[in-house]
């Protein structure tokens, strides 16, 4: 499939295609990616690619979150959450993000009728997940959901004893950095950047202030963490992508299944989330002007950089002992 402008197509699709949290489309969505046992079972039929950029970010926070939330330089499409929580998920479940930033998964676990909790470094950040969870209730969600703030790191530690072995679902994505992220806007010398940091700059136990190796090792004491609170049969799904440093290729996805085997995790299914519309049978890019800018001006130094239209999905099931069968945390 290749790009084609915006304007091409006249369909007009809503902020949350496809509809993974309706009771009908619980029961009738193709895409549903397991068959709930008690534990994980992938769906054969099930899509590997999530079409969840039919409309913008924009679009799809619209009414939804507190406008305080374009204030974060990375957050999540809702599409993907929400289509995670309705694969991966019945009413009910609990949900964990434990680098939850503006609360994204949250809102769309309690819009679900699920009920989650998220960890968040940053207090700005907190305070706007804990804003946007009292919009959500405001606007009819049933589940419930809170926001512990904290390091990630120390997941256990933070989480309650009670809820070790009751999670569900863990839905999160490890930060990417300035380098990728932001808001810009015209001015007379040209174009300002601005909300892309994830603090002042003063505080540099955020991960995304590490380097690769740094951010990787953070990661793995995140994920697990994660696999500690994991029931029987939950997952754990990572968005991430590549990007590019100085030209040089940062290649995320890796170090991410690295990170997750390292905690003692396995990688069960790889997916797509789609960045770009599908409109016709071809994609049509929603690029941020960071990566338009970045691949102009590579395509200008004579390499054909891409535009990246997805993220990928990493999806992993706590480890199995091959003795006895039973899951085990390394």
């Amino acid at each position: 499939m290749v790009a084609v402008p915006e304007h091409t197509s006249p369909r007009q699709t809503g902020p949350h295609e496809p509809d993974t949290t309706s009771p009908a489309a619980r029961q009738n969505y193709p895409g549903r990616h397991r068959e709930y046992e008690g534990r994980h079972r992938a769906d054969p039929d099930g899509l590997s690619v999530w079409a969840t950029a039919q409309s913008t970010g924009p679009v799809q926070r619209r009414g939804r979150y507190v406008p305080e939330s374009v204030k974060h330089p990375a957050r999540m499409l809702p599409a993907i959450a929400a289509h995670a929580i309705g694969a991966y998920t019945r009413p009910g479940d609990l949900v964990l993000d434990p680098m939850c930033g503006i609360g994204t998964t949250l809102v769309e676990a309690v819009h679900a009728g699920r009920d989650a909790f998220g960890i968040e470094y940053e207090p700005q950040w907190s305070n706007i997940a804990d804003a946007n969870i009292r919009h959500a209730h405001d606007h009819g969600a049933t589940g419930r959901a809170s926001v512990i703030r904290g390091d990630a790191t120390r997941l256990t530690i933070l989480v309650p004893a009670a809820l070790t072995g009751q999670v569900a679902l863990v839905v999160t994505s490890p930060p990417y950095g300035p380098t990728v992220h932001g808001l810009v806007r015209p001015s007379a010398d040209g174009v300002v950047k601005y909300d892309d940091r994830y603090n002042d700059g003063h505080d540099r136990g955020n991960l995304a202030y590490r380097d690769l190796t740094g951010l990787a090792d953070g990661f793995a004491q995140i994920l697990h963490g994660c696999a500690t609170l994991l029931r029987p049969g939950g997952v754990v799904v990572v968005t991430a992508r590549p990007w590019r440093k100085r030209g040089e290729l940062i290649d995320l996805p890796s170090a991410v299944i690295a990170a997750g085997l390292r905690a003692g995790l396995v990688p069960i299914e790889r997916c797509v989330a789609l960045l770009a519309a599908v409109r016709d049978g071809h994609l049509v890019a929603r690029p941020s002007f960071f990566q338009l800018q970045q691949v102009r001006k590579a395509r200008t130094g004579g390499v054909p950089m891409h535009l990246i239209a997805h993220e990928d999905v990493l999806i992993f099931a706590r480890g199995t002992s091959p003795e006895d069968g039973t899951e085990v945390v390394a």
